[in-house]
C-alpha cells in the first residue's frame, strides 16, 4: 500500500503545490503588515491572517464545484452584481474618494470586485456557444463588449479607475484568447486613448493629479508625486538584503503612505531587500504558471477561456501594482493581491483561484477517465 493511498482522495487530489505557494504569499504579507504597524498584530496583520485562511478555505470548497455549475450561475450572478452596482451609486459609502462600497452592518462589500470574475465567466460562456465560423464577425464582438462596457461605466462613475481598468483588461483577455483578430484590439486601444479626456473628467481631483504627475513625480514631490517619490526611495534604499525587519526608515517613520495597502511592496523591499522582492515575484510567477497550465490542459472551450481569463486577472493585479509602485504606471489604487491589507481584492483573487482549482480538478478527472 502506498503512502498516497492512505490519504483520502478528495484531499490527495488538491493542488498542494499551489496551496503552499498561496499560503507563503499570504503569510509573508502578514509579516509585512506586522512591520507596517510598528511590530504589532493589530490593526492589520491579525485581520489579514483571519481573512486569508477563511478565503483560502472558501477557495478550496469552490474547487469541489464542477465548472459546469459556474457556467450556469454566471448570468444570474451578473444580473445580481449589476443590480448591486446600481445600489452602490444610490446608497454606497465613500472610501478613498470613491463611492464603491455597501455597508451591510457586519460586512463591507465592494460589488465592483465581484464583477471581475463574473464578467470573465459570462464572456467565456458566450464564446463557448458561438460557432467557430462566427468568431471574426461583428456578432462575436458587440455582446462581450457590452458585458464589459456597461458595468465599467458604472464603476467609472464611482469613480474607481483601477477596478474599471482591471475589469476591462480581464474581459479583453478572454476576447483575445477566443481568437478575435489583433487589429480589433489595436483599434480598441486607439479608441480608449481618444476617450481618455472624457474619462479624465469623471475622476476626482487627486486622481487627475496622479495621472498627470506619474511621469515626472519630482515636479511635485510633496504633493501629487509624493507617493511615487517615497516609494522609489524605499525600494532603492533597501539594497540587496534590506535594512532589517522593523528597521525600514521610510515605513517606520511614516514617510511612505498607504504602506499597508497599495504601497506594501516598497515597504517590504526596504526592510527585506531586492532578494526578498524577487522571491515574492517568483512565488507569483509560480502561481500564474500553474493557472496557465490549467488553461492549456482544459479540453472544452469554456473552461479553457475561463481559466485563461481568471489567470490574467490575477496577473493584472500583480503586474499593475508593481508597475505603479515603481513609477512605471499611474497610481490607480490597485493592491498587491494576497499580500496587501484589504478583503475585497483578496476575495476576488481567491474566487479566481477557487474556480481555477475546480477546472484543474475537472481536467484531472478527465485524464483519469481516459486510462
Amino acid at each position: 500500500m502506498t503512502t498516497t493511498s492512505l490519504v483520502p482522495a478528495p484531499i490527495a487530489h488538491l493542488p498542494w503545490r499551489l496551496i503552499f505557494t498561496v499560503a507563503a504569499i499570504g503569510l509573508f504579507g502578514a509579516l509585512a503588515l506586522y512591520s507596517a504597524a510598528g511590530g504589532s498584530l493589530k490593526p492589520w496583520a491579525l485581520n489579514h491572517i483571519i481573512r486569508f485562511f477563511a478565503f483560502l478555505g472558501m477557495a478550496i470548497a469552490m474547487s469541489y464545484v464542477r465548472p459546469e455549475r459556474y457556467r450556469e450561475w454566471a448570468w444570474p450572478a451578473f444580473a445580481i452584481v449589476f443590480f448591486l452596482l446600481i445600489v452602490v451609486m444610490l446608497y454606497g459609502a465613500i472610501r478613498g474618494g470613491a463611492k464603491s462600497w455597501l455597508e451591510l452592518g457586519f460586512v463591507r462589500l465592494q460589488p465592483s470586485e465581484l464583477m471581475k470574475p463574473i464578467v470573465i465567466l459570462c464572456i467565456a460562456s458566450f464564446y463557448a456557444r458561438l460557432p467557430a465560423a462566427e468568431i471574426r464577425k461583428f456578432n462575436a464582438i458587440w455582446p462581450p463588449a457590452l458585458m464589459i462596457a456597461i458595468p465599467d461605466a458604472l464603476i467609472l462613475l464611482q469613480p474607481d479607475l483601477g477596478t474599471a481598468s482591471l475589469l476591462a483588461l480581464g474581459g479583453a483577455s478572454v476576447m483575445f484568447l477566443a481568437g478575435l483578430p489583433l487589429r480589433l484590439f489595436i483599434g480598441a486601444g486607439l479608441a480608449v486613448l481618444a476617450a481618455v479626456p472624457l474619462g479624465y473628467s469623471f475622476l476626482m481631483p487627486h486622481q487627475q493629479k496622479r495621472l498627470l504627475i506619474f511621469l515626472y513625480p519630482e515636479e511635485d514631490p510633496l504633493g501629487a508625486g509624493y507617493h511615487i517619490t517615497q516609494s522609489k526611495i524605499a525600494i532603492g534604499s533597501g539594497g540587496l538584503f534590506g535594512k532589517g525587519f522593523l528597521h525600514g526608515t521610510q515605513s517606520q517613520l511614516q514617510y511612505l503612505p498607504e504602506q499597508h495597502t497599495d504601497f506594501i511592496f516598497p515597504a517590504m523591499v526596504e526592510e527585506w531587500g531586492m532578494f526578498a522582492g524577487l522571491l515574492l515575484i517568483f512565488l507569483f510567477v509560480v502561481m500564474l504558471r500553474w493557472g496557465t497550465k490549467v488553461a492549456l490542459d482544459s479540453k472544452d472551450r469554456f473552461t479553457r477561456l475561463a481559466a485563461g481569463g481568471l489567470t490574467m486577472t490575477i496577473f493584472f493585479y500583480f503586474a499593475i501594482n508593481l508597475l505603479m509602485v515603481m513609477g512605471l504606471a499611474p497610481v490607480v489604487g490597485i493592491p498587491l493581491p494576497l499580500f496587501s491589507y484589504g478583503g475585497s481584492a483578496m476575495l476576488t483573487v481567491m474566487i479566481c483561484l477557487g474556480m481555477l482549482m475546480s477546472i484543474d480538478r475537472n481536467n484531472r478527472r478527465d485524464r483519469r477517465s481516459r486510462y
